[in-house]
């Protein structure tokens, strides 16, 4: 695991001069800033997998901000929106220690907690009067009075150097600054900086709020710059479309390209970002998953994207149906199929999710579970399109025919959902046992995978099908009611189902209402096909009266 944060090249300071300082001296308060980057400031970070998702800090503590205000570019940047580098420099006045160039190493290990710590800048540079001598970068913070300490006094004793502490001008330039602190001057005061962005490939990808897309085009030139391997940052335009999971985007900075290389889980893929669904912030969520398959194992992915379930569960020698409505994620995953050599381990389809299950899944099963044994594998269906793969859970209702199968070796479903409910996990089953018909109390398990906004997450529930869902058994009677339909006359197979309805025989029989079964036939009556029904108790061609079937 990798914290990510954003960066910033650190590049030589330029010496202007410096000058020796009585002891009793007070240090500019512009000094007391440098205090932030020895830690005491917190930064929010997101750990998260390597090239994935950035942060920056949102709020400052109101104890830091007014060394924040001293330690800043220079206050002229105020509302820039079109980057201008050279408007950023600024002077700070910092402590140093002259320093005999051969014992320089030796001291910065003896005052390693007193010598200035801020990444970037270097801690020693040379002095323009000496040669032979270079100065050392004090930390402000820890000698505020610009004075050494006694401990810090014994330890130049010992090292012969002379405790006097001189000013020492710096010149910061736009190189020398954090992408936060650039950001932060740029746009108006008491504004949000930025809620960070991800990181696919070579791409940065941002959700800009609306304050903040006047200054797009700088944020965009401002991240290439701080962030090396980015060449391209780009904006969301619109929200992703449920079809088929992209959305618009505005390259805001950089090269135009869109095709680009990941690496996940030490897989590798490529992909056209501007065509296709790709979240590196899944990244933990994808290998949750597959570390759940075990060789041999058969995986369903009705929403397969470019691979990221597929590809590693083929690669761990489980055969694999992977399916995505889009041409282009099915023509990616054709690709990243053969760029992992998995290609002869999945087979691939490029239809809708419904006809996916209605189709290849449903004829695996039935081909598959009859014959299971001992040694069985096991059969998991995973259906990541969060926004409505609910909704296709109904798909599961007597999915198969026939006699069930053992228990254990049911499909398992991982199916994923938002929620803005205030118990996400139980307004997730709910929903699932709505679509189910059934309830699956005590057979499910839901799975917190992220927060995608303010009071929405994103979670899995994860169920075996239960039998009475998956299975439509053969009703007993089934052969006896096709023979009555055969005597009758009828023509086409009968379809048997349990109701509870009022019917009349064409003979005076009435029959009270009560739960019977009956057969949907179709007789050819004067020349055109009507439907009648079949009374099951009396064998009798019955039409239904007025009051029907309650369905």
């Amino acid at each position: 695991m990798t914290l990510w944060r954003f960066g910033y090249s650190a590049r030589l300071l330029k010496t202007n001069h410096f000058r020796t300082a009585a002891s009793n001296t007070s240090f500019p308060a512009v000094w007391m800033l440098l205090a932030q980057y020895s830690g005491t400031i917190p930064v929010r970070f997101v750990v998260v997998k390597k090239n994935s998702f950035f942060t920056m800090p949102e709020t400052v503590p109101e104890t830091d901000k007014a060394n924040l205000e001293l330690y800043s570019p220079h206050p002229g940047v105020r509302g820039m929106t079109l980057l201008n580098r050279a408007a950023f420099k600024r002077t700070v006045v910092v402590p140093v220690l002259k320093v005999k160039k051969e014992i320089v190493n030796t001291l910065l290990k003896s005052l390693k907690h007193t010598v200035l710590q801020r990444p970037g800048l270097k801690r020693v540079v040379e002095d323009t009067e000496d040669e032979d001598s270079r100065l050392v970068i004090l930390d402000p913070h820890k000698i505020p009075e610009f004075s050494l300490g006694e401990a810090e006094q014994e330890v130049l004793k010992q090292l012969n150097v002379c405790p006097e502490v001189s000013k020492y001008n710096l010149e910061l330039t736009y190189e020398n600054f954090k992408s936060e602190e650039i950001l932060r001057a740029v746009l108006p005061e008491g504004q949000e900086v930025t809620s960070g962005f991800s990181r696919v490939g070579h791409i940065a990808h941002l959700n800009l709020r609306d304050h903040q897309l006047p200054y797009r085009y700088l944020i965009g030139q401002v991240l290439i710059d701080k962030n090396p391997g980015i060449t391209c940052v780009v904006n969301k335009t619109n929200i992703i479309d449920s079809t088929y999971r992209n959305f618009q985007m505005e390259v805001l900075a950089g090269e135009s390209n869109l095709v680009t290389k990941v690496k996940e889980n030490n897989i590798a893929y490529e992909l056209d970002f501007s065509k296709v669904y790709w979240n590196p912030r899944l990244s933990t969520e994808h290998g949750r998953i597959v570390e759940l398959l075990k060789p041999g194992d058969v995986l369903f992915d009705v929403f397969a994207g470019i691979g990221p379930f597929a590809i590693p569960a083929a690669k761990k020698k489980c055969r694999v149906f992977a399916n995505d409505l889009n041409p282009e994620s099915y023509s990616w995953l054709l690709h990243n199929c053969k760029l992992n050599k998995v290609d002869n381990k999945i087979k691939a389809f490029n239809m809708d999710g419904r006809d996916f299950l209605l189709g290849p899944v449903r004829e695996e099963l039935s081909r598959e579970l009859p014959l299971l044994k001992e040694q069985k594998p096991s059969f998991h269906i995973v259906m990541n399109l969060p926004a409505l793969a609910i909704e296709f859970l109904d798909v599961f209702r007597h999915l198969l025919v026939g006699e069930p199968c053992s228990t254990a070796g049911l499909p398992t479903v991982h199916c994923y959902g938002f929620s803005k409910h205030d118990d996400p996990a139980k307004d997730i089953q709910e929903r699932a046992e709505a679509s189910l018909g059934t309830s699956l109390a005590g057979r499910c398990s839901t799975y917190l995978v992220r927060n995608v906004a303010p009071n929405k997450e994103m979670l899995c529930i994860s169920f075996q099908i239960p039998a009475d869902v998956l299975y439509k058994r053969p009703c007993p009677d089934e052969g006896k009611e096709q023979a009555s339909c055969a005597a009758l006359g009828f023509q086409a197979a009968p379809f048997a189902v349990s109701c509870w309805c009022h019917l009349v025989s064409p003979v005076g029989h009435f029959s009270c209402v009560t739960a019977i079964l009956y057969l949907v036939v179709s007789a050819e009556v004067g020349g055109r096909t009507e439907c009648l029904h079949v009374c099951s108790s009396c064998r009798a061609s019955c039409a239904l009266s007025n009051s029907g079937p309650l369905l």
